[in-house]
C-alpha cells in the first residue's frame, strides 16, 4: 500500500528547512548593539611575565574583531563606541604525555605538554558601568610535542604562542559576540 501523496508533499516541504539548521548559524548570530561602530582593542596587561606575548594576543583579538566585517577596530582606548579590555593573568606550560628515556630505561621524560593562558576581559560600551560580556577568568590551551630533540621545544616558543592565542582570540570573540 502507497502512503498518501499529501505525506510525501509535506516531506519534501519540510526537507530544505531541516537542512537550514545548526552549525550554519555558528558564527552568524550577534548580540552585538548596532551603535557599536568602532571597537578599541587597546595592548593587554601581561601580569604573565612572557615576552610579547600581550602583542601576540592583542593582535589577534583585533584581527578576529576585523574578520567579523561589522566594526572598524583600532588599537586605542579613546575615540571609540566600545572597549575590549585584556589583561593576562597566566601562561603555564605542564607536561601531560611521558615517554621512557631511551639511553636510561628506569626513566621518564616529558614528550608532550599543555599550554594554557588565562585572563580577565572586560567588554563594554563607552560611557556604560555595566560591561557588555565580561569573564574573570577565561582560557584557552593548546598542546605540543616535545619533538625528537627536547632541547628544542623552547625555540618551538613562538609557534606555540601563535596558535595559542589565535585560538584565545577567536574563542573570545565569539564568547563576546555570539548569542549562541
Amino acid at each position: 500500500m502507497k502512503p498518501p501523496r499529501w505525506r510525501a508533499a509535506l516531506a519534501l516541504l519540510l526537507l530544505p528547512g531541516l537542512q537550514a539548521c545548526g552549525y550554519a548559524l555558528v558564527g552568524k548570530g550577534t548580540i552585538a548593539d548596532p551603535s557599536i561602530k568602532r571597537i578599541g582593542v587597546p595592548l593587554a596587561k601581561d601580569a604573565t611575565g612572557h615576552p610579547g606575548l600581550d602583542q601576540k594576543v592583542t593582535q589577534k583579538i583585533i584581527e578576529e574583531l576585523l574578520k567579523r566585517g561589522r566594526f572598524q577596530v583600532v588599537q586605542e582606548s579613546t575615540g571609540v563606541d566600545a572597549l575590549v579590555e585584556c589583561e593576562l593573568l597566566s601562561y603555564a606550560i605542564v607536561p601531560v604525555g611521558f615517554s621512557v628515556d631511551p639511553t636510561d630505561p628506569s626513566r621518564t621524560e616529558a614528550s608532550r605538554y599543555a599550554i594554557s593562558l588565562m585572563a580577565r576581559v572586560k567588554y563594554s560600551k563607552t560611557g556604560q558601568l555595566e560591561p557588555i560580556w565580561a569573564a574573570e577568568a577565561f582560557s584557552a590551551r593548546d598542546e605540543s610535542n616535545v619533538g625528537d630533540d627536547p632541547n628544542t621545544f623552547f625555540d618551538r616558543d613562538e609557534q606555540v604562542q601563535e596558535r595559542l592565542a589565535t585560538n584565545f582570540a577567536r574563542r573570545l570573540v565569539s564568547a563576546m559576540l555570539e548569542a549562541f
